[in-house]
């Protein structure tokens, strides 16, 4: 009868529990980085619910980060929650503009912007390659590095508001940040809605624009989307 080494089973021993710690550790690793994927995926998408209905957007964090951590700030603090779209801007309102577009803008309003957060670098198309395309969101501002609260949604492709455009004058366009990816009917809708008419000759730079019934952003939360 043949005896067995000794030596050379444990050696086969430690093979197979090294092998087997080994696999458990990549399927461990393979785990977290699943779990990480999704974790970014569903902070990455948002969804405002409204009187309308609601609009799903996705957000490029990776593309532009300020601008996304500040729009997230926003709704993780509740902020948008209440607030509304208040302008709408198309073809028929828009005599006193020499460059048209056509969004609809959102946000805390032109009477609350005190109680929003501080304003965030301008991060310029040209630096993140997010153009304003149908369905684009991006953050309304005045001069650059002064954008924070209130946002725009693109309705068909915009180039007079990426970089080099001269919607703003100084020609550095807005930040785009991301994208509607459910519910552009909404966004079209609230876009032909009523607005107030101005009086008289004088034309304001939102003459015309703002909505005779602002339309209310309920609830603004982050959310998981599945796409086909």
């Amino acid at each position: 009868m043949r005896v067995s080494d000794p030596g050379r089973a444990w050696c086969v021993w430690w093979r197979i529990a090294l092998v087997t710690l080994v696999a458990c550790a990549v399927t461990a690793c393979t785990k977290e980085a699943s779990e990480a994927k999704e974790d970014t995926t569903a902070s990455d998408v948002v969804t405002l619910q409204t009187s309308e209905g609601n609009i799903t957007i996705e957000l490029y964090a990776e593309r532009v980060p300020a601008t996304v951590a500040n729009f997230r700030r926003y709704i993780d603090d509740g902020r948008y929650d209440g607030a509304s779209f208040y302008r709408t801007v198309r073809d028929d309102n828009q005599a006193q503009n020499n460059i048209l577009i056509d969004v609809i803008q959102g946000g805390l309003g032109f009477a609350n912007l005190a109680n929003g957060l501080a304003p965030v670098i301008h991060e310029t198309t040209r630096d993140t390659g997010v153009m304003h395309l149908d369905g684009t969101l991006s953050l309304a501002r005045g001069a650059p590095g002064t954008g924070s609260s209130e946002f725009f949604i693109c309705i068909g492709a915009q180039p007079a508001l990426d970089f080099g455009g001269m919607r703003n004058p100084d020609g550095l366009g807005f930040a785009a940040f991301g994208r509607v990816i459910d519910g552009m009917d909404v966004v079209r809708r609230i876009h032909r809605m009523p607005t107030f008419q101005p009086e008289g000759d004088t034309l304001d730079y939102t003459s015309g624009q703002i909505l005779a019934q602002p339309v209310v952003i309920t609830q603004a939360t982050r959310s998981s989307y599945v796409r086909d």
